[in-house]
């Protein structure tokens, strides 16, 4: 069986307005909900959907500091970034992160199963991560809908 993908104008024609969703993030394990903002960000649950085309919907992740992590991850977990220079690598602990910016690890660990091309950047803005649930109300006049994952 064939895979109809829209070319040109039809499927500009086809791009539908992007919808905005509300996911809460209550003891749901990092990984697994990483996986399903991500697929909700590029659009690949819309019948809609074509590679090469941002279809995807804004997605609002809320109590990010209420994160589940499995395993020995909170201890084990490191984080590295490196300045570019000599001696420049840094190591922070996913613990001393939960506690300071837990939203930083909800979106890091969602841009990170993001494909890496042209559209990435435009994707990610569509990501809004916030630690508690008072936050939402900034997103109030685009109504958001709840999605329980």
């Amino acid at each position: 069986m064939r895979t109809y993908v829209a070319k040109g104008e039809e499927a500009e024609a086809l791009k539908v307005g992007a919808s905005w969703f509300v996911v809460d993030a209550t003891n749901q394990v990092l990984g697994r909900l990483a996986t399903k903002v991500a697929r909700m960000l590029i659009g690949k649950d819309k019948p809609s959907f074509t590679p090469y085309l941002d279809s995807g919907d804004h997605v609002v992740v809320i109590n990010a500091d209420k994160i589940r992590m499995t395993g020995n991850k909170v201890e084990q977990k490191i984080y590295y970034s490196h300045s570019g220079y000599p001696g420049g690598l840094k190591e922070v602990p996913a613990k001393r992160i939960r506690e300071t910016k837990p939203e930083w690890i909800v979106r890091e660990a969602v841009l990170g199963m993001l494909p890496k091309n042209k559209l990435r950047a435009r994707r990610a803005k569509k990501l809004r991560v916030y630690r508690d649930a008072a936050s939402l109300t900034r997103h109030a006049g685009q109504k958001p809908q709840a999605v329980t994952l």
